[in-house]
């Protein structure tokens, strides 16, 4: 069984080839990407750009079901509101 000292020592080795071999593909990965940037006639701007924006969301969902009462709505997902009891049916909006 290996000793604490070791372990530690493998893990340095191990820590320095990781180093070294990423450095080594990330310039393979940089020459790949100016390649593919030449290629489809873009720039760092456009690339920028497009990951800043982010996941674009849903649109807002139209309620289906309104409490005549108080006058609240439920689109019909996530948890069912008290309301609604056991007839849903009863509270549905006409459309």
């Amino acid at each position: 069984m290996a000793t604490l000292k070791d372990l530690l020592a493998q893990k340095e080795k191990l820590e320095a080839q990781i180093a070294e071999t990423r450095q080594t593909e990330v310039v393979g990965v940089i020459q790949k990407i100016q390649e593919l940037m030449a290629e489809y006639g873009l720039t760092v701007d456009d690339v920028a750009k497009r990951s800043r924006q982010g996941p674009k969301k849903g649109q807002p969902i139209a309620p289906k079901y309104r409490d005549p009462k108080t006058g609240k709505t439920w689109s019909g997902r996530g948890r069912q509101p008290s309301w609604l009891g056991r007839n849903p049916n009863r509270f549905l909006i006409a459309e």
